[in-house]
């Protein structure tokens, strides 16, 4: 017999629909039971990709023993982290406060008034690795709850405070000192693995805003080198296109193999930059096959992008994607050879007796290259596929909704801007409440739960680049709409920077900022370099003050801890810079040409705006030449003398010699 979350559209609370547990979705009715039988909540936390929580839910959400005793004791609530990252955030941070370290999936006990008091990750069914078996964390905290409840609820509101920290640190009264930016890139410098490419060591995560970052102040040797590496490891799909989440080890080989939308639409953005900065086609490539791979495998129906592909397959991580040496043979024929001295495959591979495809050897002739992936992805049809995450996320769809239209718009790649007008489209008109507000999530024809920041900082950027790409007046107007709400509901005018939530409802003994930009940018660093972006061609103060008052709180958090403030870093460095703007008079074919100088360049400073000119101030009083399309380049809306070549606008932004 299914349980409550059979009506829910989220495919991980779906997953334990048929669960033993009585779970409830997280919502008043839950809470309600909790207040009136004074019972402790269970909010147990993963999301549909995740390996461990798979792992968990065999050993102990399907154990019927196991269930009865969460039942008599706790009101046990799924949350799918994508879905509520508001309820994830506070519990994750209580984690960390606790433990010292986080995960998921992610068990949290909380009060009847919504306070953590015992928080972990994952629990095994029985003892081992130091690990207490889940019936023993479940038996402890309701001894607890009954024996010492007045303790547990003091515990609990010091946890409170603690995760509430973020919403009271202050924005800095002295002007942000641009050699942080310098101090920064020093940091990561000291991080950096000189030997394989990215920061830190095992296990490495892509990084992509640190990435862009350091391409932003020229560095060259950290951000091209970890592309480049990335894209020759199995962090990398050599054969479909895409990456995985993250490496387990020091040298990009070995995946956890789950695919998400988030890091491939800023990866994609990466790989389009740093092909930009180095002329490197390699990394082009890479974009464009991680872009590819998004609209093959990711994209619905009414032209919205899934959430993330499984690790797992037949209940075996990585199934999908490894090979042995025989099928690499039987796949390839004439071309096995080729291929195996350029994945560098053995026979006893390097992944459970199989091999997670690198591409370190000698690259084969393009013409093999691409009859090998085209084989290996026809026999790879064939198997199991992971399970995908087919909700739509606002904010992730944001991401790729940007990484289309910046790459289609430089790469002259009309099918990706296609795409990304289709996507912006299907969140604009279908992901909204009956009075026009965003909505985080949609499935099965229906959206809901109301937006976060993130959901609206994403889609402001991406608007604005989809704007660069079309000089489509919409999307302008959309974003300066988006902008508008995210200053009224967000910001928090005392202390600066923006709130996660609109209110306090979710948890409401706490309502958060969301700052370090990881795994993906927060929403805090998003709205800030959006504003400064949309402020740029508005000429706005609104817009330029609440994203300085953002980066007053944010750049000495950044300066010191500069691989979890990637975004912010940018933002940063757009706000102290000198940036410029770029206003096309004129429309046609020789219009298009002035403006794809822009496009077609690495220009992280420059805002671009062209066509219609009705609500955009930055074509305020710019006009042809002669009757010739004409390229203003002003800075703080002071202009140079127009031009009217793609010549002289490269020589006037500096991109002649590149």
């Amino acid at each position: 017999m299914a349980n409550r979350l059979a009506g829910e559209t989220s495919p991980y609370l779906l997953q334990h629909k048929d669960n033993p547990v009585d779970w409830y979705p997280w919502g008043e009715e839950a809470l309600r039971r909790a207040r009136a039988e004074q019972r402790p909540l269970l909010v147990s936390i993963g999301y549909s990709a995740c390996h461990w929580c798979h792992v968990m839910e065999r050993e102990s959400f399907e154990d019927p023993e196991i269930a009865a005793y969460m039942n008599a004791s706790f009101v046990c609530i799924k949350v799918d982290r994508e879905e509520r990252p508001d309820v994830d955030a506070a519990c994750m941070e209580a984690c960390q406060a606790m433990t010292g370290q986080g995960g998921w999936p992610l068990n949290a006990f909380l009060t009847p008034d919504q306070a953590p008091f015992y928080v972990g990750t994952y629990f095994p069914p029985e003892s081992r690795h130091g690990l207490p078996s889940w019936r023993a964390v479940l038996e402890a905290v309701a001894r607890a709850w009954e024996t010492q409840r007045e303790e547990v609820q003091q515990s609990s509101l010091a946890v409170v405070k603690a995760i509430g920290a973020s919403a009271r640190l202050r924005a800095g009264t002295e002007p942000i000192d641009p050699a942080l930016l310098d101090q920064a890139v020093e940091g990561l410098r000291g991080s950096f693995d000189r030997a394989h490419g990215g920061f830190a060591h095992a296990p490495k995560f892509p990084m992509g805003s640190v990435i862009e970052f350091l391409l932003g102040r020229g560095e060259t040797t950290m951000s091209l080198g970890t592309l480049r590496a990335m894209a020759c490891g199995g962090i990398y799909d050599q054969v479909g296109g895409g990456f995985a989440r993250y490496a387990v080890d020091a040298t990009w080989t070995v995946p956890h193999f789950e695919k998400m939308l988030y890091d491939n639409a800023l990866l994609a953005r990466a790989y389009l930059h740093g092909y930009q900065v180095s002329g490197d086609t390699s990394l082009r490539r890479t974009c464009e096959e991680t872009l590819d791979w998004a609209l093959r495998e990711m994209r619905g129906p009414e032209g919205g992008f899934y959430a993330a592909l499984d690790a797992d397959s037949e209940g075996v991580e990585g199934r999908f994607y490894v090979w042995t040496l025989p099928q690499l043979r039987e796949a390839l024929g004439d071309h096995a050879d080729a291929a195996i001295a350029w994945f560098g495959t053995s026979e006893q591979g390097n992944f459970e007796g199989a091999n997670v495809l690198e591409a370190r050897g000698p690259e084969p002739a393009p013409e093999v290259r691409e009859q090998i992936r085209r084989r290996l992805l026809a026999v790879r049809a064939q198997r199991v596929r992971p399970g995908t995450d087919d909700k739509r996320l606002c904010a992730w769809n944001a991401l790729m909704i940007h990484a289309l239209a910046e790459a289609g718009a430089a790469l002259s790649r009309t099918a990706y801007v296609d795409a990304a007008r289709t996507a912006a489209d299907f969140v604009l008109d279908r992901m909204r409440d009956a009075d026009g507000g965003l909505l985080r999530t949609y499935k099965d024809g229906e959206a809901k739960i109301e937006a976060y920041l993130e959901d609206h900082a994403f889609l402001l950027q991406a608007l604005l680049a989809l704007y660069e790409a079309t000089f489509e007046p919409r999307w302008f107007s959309e974003a300066q709409a988006l902008a508008d709400t995210i200053i009224d509901r967000f910001a928090d005018p005392e202390h600066g920077g923006f709130f996660t939530t609109r209110a306090d409802r979710p948890l409401g003994l706490t309502r958060r900022k969301d700052l370090e930009d990881s795994p993906i940018p927060s929403g805090n660093s998003a709205a800030a370099l959006g504003l400064l972006r949309l402020g740029r061609m508005t000429g706005d103060p609104r817009h330029a003050t609440a994203a300085q008052r953002g980066l007053e709180l944010l750049a000495p958090l950044a300066a010191r801890h500069p691989l979890a403030f990637g975004h912010a870093l940018q933002a940063l460095d757009l706000a102290l810079s000198p940036g410029r703007e770029v206003a096309i008079a004129g429309q046609g074919p020789a219009a298009d040409a002035l403006a794809g100088v822009v496009r077609s360049a690495f220009a992280p400073r420059v805002v671009l705006a062209g066509g219609p000119p009705e609500g955009i101030t930055l074509l305020d009083g710019r006009f042809p030449v002669n009757g010739h399309p004409a390229a203003y380049v002003c800075e703080h809306f002071t202009c140079q003398a127009p031009v009217t070549t793609p010549q002289a606008l490269a020589t006037a932004l500096g991109q002649a010699d590149r």
